[in-house]
């Protein structure tokens, strides 16, 4: 009897262990790679991949399948987010919540914001400067499937020279070169994803030297943010791997920094250059000043606790005492100018929303990214979509395993009720968000 029920027990585990064949069949499919969409589309799952991809009619069923219908719906890859922040909740008061909610970053914050990216169909996500322990600790969690999130790329924390009071264990200052080396092996060892840099105008050659090629030499990315114009033209010098953000003031990008990126091109043996420009969250908040409504949408926060829920929703009640951005309304004007700027110079544009930063929720972040660029720059909404899934997903390395619907590639992959081509706003409303082949939505 103890025999019979160990391979009882045995036989539930492993049945337990093997998800079961899903098939999302009849909506519009939209692959990712650009290719004309897929009228009556049927997308076969089974464990964590794809198995087959087509019309109705071209794909045969496998026996048994759960078919969930698609009808009325686009089907399409899971997003991509590569820039968010995962141990921030949209709070307006920086200090307070360094203070009050640094401490909770691995065991409280940083788990509502991943599980809001993925209940939003962002199936995969860049954090951007937490905590080291907190940064390797929640990926891999998600990994583990201890809690829910999308597939994590973390930096840990990022370098820089002026580091703020209060925000030590996610910002680490860099005190020469052999100091800034010493900091990306520290950085490597512990396993993060990438490393991301900033006030790149402040460093020495030898401190920027020093980092770039130790991090070369273990295999790390190298990414900047944007904020100055010598951080661009030095991080294209260096090579780096890409930037994030469009700092820099309230005008276009200057003429030095368009031709910099232009003078890349020419260099011998050039990296890829991608870029994050993140509009969102700038031109997020300036909508938010005209109408805040959004932010009672029970939605908007229905991950929260309601003590934090109200935190963070008190914090915004004045939002023309929002300091975090430099001259919000004036550079938003010139958003969409810099996004053209950077589409002209041949980049790798990916996105990124910043998701986090005050008034910007990890519940509205991506979708806003992807409306601002069709809505308000004039980006096709194609070009943007494939920004979020195929380019990003190749740009972190991984493009032959993610980021398009394709037999073999992991089943990432949302569908939203409407058609997607014609209003990309749909993506608010995700009905379907399924990872590595388990529905979580």
């Amino acid at each position: 009897m103890r025999h019979a029920l160990i391979v009882l027990a045995a036989q539930c585990l492993a049945a337990t262990a093997h998800a079961a064949t899903l098939v999302l069949s009849g909506g519009t499919v939209l692959d990712g790679y650009g290719n004309p969409p897929i009228a009556n589309g049927v997308v076969v799952i089974e464990d964590e991949r794809i198995t087959a991809v087509g019309g109705r009619g071209q794909v045969t069923l496998p026996a048994g399948a759960e078919i969930i219908s698609t009808e009325g719906m686009t089907v399409l890859p899971g997003l991509w987010d590569l820039q968010v922040n995962l141990m921030r909740l949209g709070h307006a008061d920086t200090a307070r919540w360094n203070e009050v909610y640094g401490p909770l970053a691995e065991r409280v914050v940083m788990p509502i914001a991943a599980r809001q990216l993925l209940q939003a169909g962002v199936t995969s996500a860049r954090d951007t400067a937490a905590p080291l322990d907190a940064a390797i600790n929640v990926r891999n969690r998600i990994r583990d499937h201890l809690i829910d999130g999308p597939t994590l790329y973390v930096s840990g924390p990022l370098l820089r020279k002026l580091v703020p009071a209060g925000t030590e264990a996610w910002q680490w200052a860099v005190n020469g070169a052999e100091d800034a080396r010493a900091q990306v092996v520290r950085l490597a060892e512990a396993g993060v994803d990438y490393l991301l840099l900033a006030e790149v105008d402040l460093w020495t050659a030898e401190e920027l030297t020093a980092a770039v090629s130790e991090a070369r030499s273990r295999g790390l990315p190298v990414h900047a943010y944007a904020d100055r114009p010598a951080d661009v033209e030095r991080g294209v010098v260096l090579q780096f791997d890409g930037f994030l953000g469009t700092g820099m003031g309230p005008a276009a990008f200057p003429d030095d920094v368009v031709l910099a990126l232009h003078q890349r091109l020419l260099m011998p043996a050039a990296r890829t250059l991608v870029w994050t420009p993140a509009i969102s969250a700038l031109l997020n908040l300036e909508s938010l000043r005209v109408n805040a409504e959004p932010l009672d949408d029970p939605r908007a926060s229905e991950a929260f606790p309601p003590l934090v829920a109200a935190d963070i929703l008190g914090s915004l009640a004045d939002l023309d005492r929002v300091t975090w951005f430099d001259m919000p309304a004036a550079r938003s004007r010139t958003a969409c100018t810099k996004l053209r700027q950077l589409e002209d110079a041949r980049l790798q544009l990916l996105l990124g929303s910043d998701a986090g930063v005050p008034g910007h929720l990890h519940s509205r972040a991506t979708w806003q990214e992807v409306d601002f660029w069709v809505r308000q720059c004039g980006i096709p909404v194609e070009r943007a979509l494939q920004a979020a899934t195929h380019d990003a997903a190749t740009a972190m390395g991984v493009g032959h395993e993610t980021g398009t619907l394709a037999p073999g590639k992991y089943a990432d992959v949302i569908a939203v009720r409407g058609d997607l081509l014609r209003h990309p706003a749909l993506l608010q409303s995700v009905d379907i968000v399924i990872l590595h082949g388990r529905r979580v939505r």
